[in-house]
């Protein structure tokens, strides 16, 4: 009995065992956290849990939230790589990028300070010194670490991203430090104007492509930084390396782009505004691009969105009707309330109807089903030819001086066809394309949008392979003005003279409750597009954003 007893005594006091782990609090390097380490389970735990094989599932509780960070945090801190990454669900991933961060990124001292945690997502602190050949910098951002339980065993380890070793990161991306990939760049306005991101917080992708694609022909001279530099994934997205910590200063090269101050300082306040909002103002009569605005600055979704342009799209499908002669502005043409095509059944918004309207009265009123009932007329790739064609889409050619997406209007058949003539389907654009498609209709043949003058670096910038008529063009251009004027664009454009001509577009994504906003228009020799994601009707919320930028005039 005597032994019994002390050896129930024994167990009693015995450290908590958490999925074969003892906690212990332990304190090094100025953090204090917990940590796991093996606890080394008795026989018969190890015979109950082979017995069982449980996998433990459910919410994870607080202090397997806290146990699981500390354990990844405590690891990195103290150099141990293999050890952090052993604490995620992607080890191998992770072992690779946090060895990277001592050895390529010449971090060192590194300490990590966690936040009160939200549910399973922990923020944390970071800060370390970056040294490189006798000259050092201290470096200091926020990142944050979720947990979740490991598929194979249930047990408690962080998601791996690499945005947990620093927010800048895409999974495949590094941190160097070293002599700069691409000298800095002082980048100048129309005028002469320095531009920074300070001053316009949306040229900053804008400005890390400009310095990435004429650093070294600028006359420059690289300095020494801690950048993220891109892996393959966000170079196929057309993602810039971008600088996180100058070292030491490089000399600058000057490169002059077309942007002008006055209305790149009102584009910047219009998408301030609102939420994920993105717009984008040209010239029509030579491509130049005079603004760029996003309301959120991780992506530049004015030029390399690739989101579907909804009802927007209904300009580059009337050129194609009007040059095929299947409709004239004048026409009587219906719009169904319903209309079915290959198995599909198409409505209108709020299932709206034009019995014995005229096409012209559609495309103001934005009537999907006066677009997708001349599918049948057409061939799976005349879209996508008029597209290339006359509005220079989708040809991947584009050369505007820094990364950008030329829009996408892929071959398509059966419903999808018609889904694509109504901006839908397989169709991708952003505001660059949109507002492009508006200048092309205004000048009446496409001028390819730049940021930067070719003869800069003597680059062949894009050209369409022919131009609409002029007889095309006034009809594209009397259907558009009746919308400014009468159609769902007129609230916005309310007051605005001269040639103008306007069309809005909802474009509906899955899961999303309110559709993406957009709004083209032009007025003399501007032309601009916007948009806002999960915005509503484009008139309401893109449109008061392009309307103010043309009504700046010039």
């Amino acid at each position: 009995m005597g032994k019994r007893r002390r050896v129930a005594e024994r167990r009693k006091t015995r450290p908590a065992v958490l999925g074969g782990m003892i906690a212990a609090v332990v304190a090094g390097a100025g953090f204090g956290v917990y940590v796991l380490y093996d606890g080394g389970a008795s026989a018969e735990e190890t015979a109950t849990t082979a017995d069982h094989k449980e996998i433990k599932t459910g919410p994870l509780t607080a202090t397997e939230v806290r146990t699981a960070s500390a354990r990844f945090l405590t690891a990195w801190q103290q150099g141990r790589a293999a050890d952090a990454a052993s604490a995620t669900d992607d080890p191998s991933a992770a072992s690779a990028l946090l060895t990277g961060v001592s050895k390529d990124a010449r971090l060192k001292g590194v300490t990590l300070t966690p936040a009160v945690a939200t549910g399973a997502k922990v923020p944390f602190a970071v800060k370390a010194t970056v040294a490189y050949k006798g000259i050092s910098k201290p470096l200091a951002y926020d990142s944050s670490l979720t947990v979740v339980r490991r598929s194979s065993d249930g047990m408690p380890v962080v998601r791996w991203h690499s945005s947990v070793v620093h927010p800048d990161l895409k999974d495949g991306d590094t941190l160097v430090t070293g002599e700069s990939g691409a000298p800095p760049v002082t980048a100048l306005d129309r005028d002469g104007g320095v531009l920074t991101a300070a001053k316009y917080p949306s040229l900053g992708t804008v400005l890390d492509g400009l310095r990435e694609k004429f650093g070294k022909q600028a006359g420059g001279r690289a300095g020494v930084e801690l950048r993220v530099v891109r892996g393959r994934a966000s170079r196929a997205a057309k993602l810039s390396d971008k600088t996180l910590l100058e070292l030491s200063k490089g000399t600058p090269g000057t490169v002059k782009t077309t942007l002008s101050p006055a209305f790149q300082a009102e584009a910047e306040r219009q998408v301030g505004r609102r939420a994920r909002a993105a717009v984008v103002v040209l010239r029509p009569s030579t491509g130049e691009i005079l603004a760029v605005a996003n309301s959120e600055h991780g992506f530049n979704v004015a030029f390399q969105g690739s989101l579907a342009p909804g009802s927007t799209m209904k300009i580059v499908t009337s050129t194609m009707l009007f040059e095929k002669k299947l409709v004239t502005p004048g026409a009587s043409h219906p719009c169904p309330k319903k209309y079915k095509l290959a198995g599909w059944t198409f409505h209108n918004d709020a299932d709206s109807e034009i019995k014995k309207g005229t096409f012209e009265q559609s495309f103001g009123a934005s009537c999907n089903n006066a677009f997708i009932n001349f599918a049948p007329k057409l061939s799976n790739s005349d879209l996508t030819r008029e597209a290339q064609e006359v509005y220079g889409l989708g040809m991947n050619n584009w050369a505007i001086g820094v990364p950008s997406f030329d829009g996408s209007v892929p071959v398509q058949s059966g419903a999808q066809m018609g889904a694509s003539l109504i901006g839908q389907g397989g169709v991708r654009m952003n505001p660059l394309n949109i507002a492009s498609v508006a200048a092309t209709v205004e000048a009446g043949v496409f001028h390819q949008p730049y940021l930067v003058s070719a003869s800069v670096d003597h680059r062949t910038l894009a050209k369409a392979s022919r131009t609409m008529s002029s007889t095309t063009q006034a009809q594209v251009k009397e259907v558009m003005r009746y919308t400014a004027a009468y159609g769902t664009a007129a609230k916005a454009m309310a007051g605005l003279g001269g040639d103008v001509g306007a069309k809005t577009g909802s474009a509906e994504v899955d899961g999303q409750k309110k559709p993406n906003g957009w709004f083209t228009a032009y007025r003399g020799d501007l032309a601009a597009a916007g948009v806002v994601q999960a915005g509503g009707h484009g008139g309401d919320t893109a449109g008061p954003i392009v309307a103010a930028l043309l009504r700046m005039g010039g």
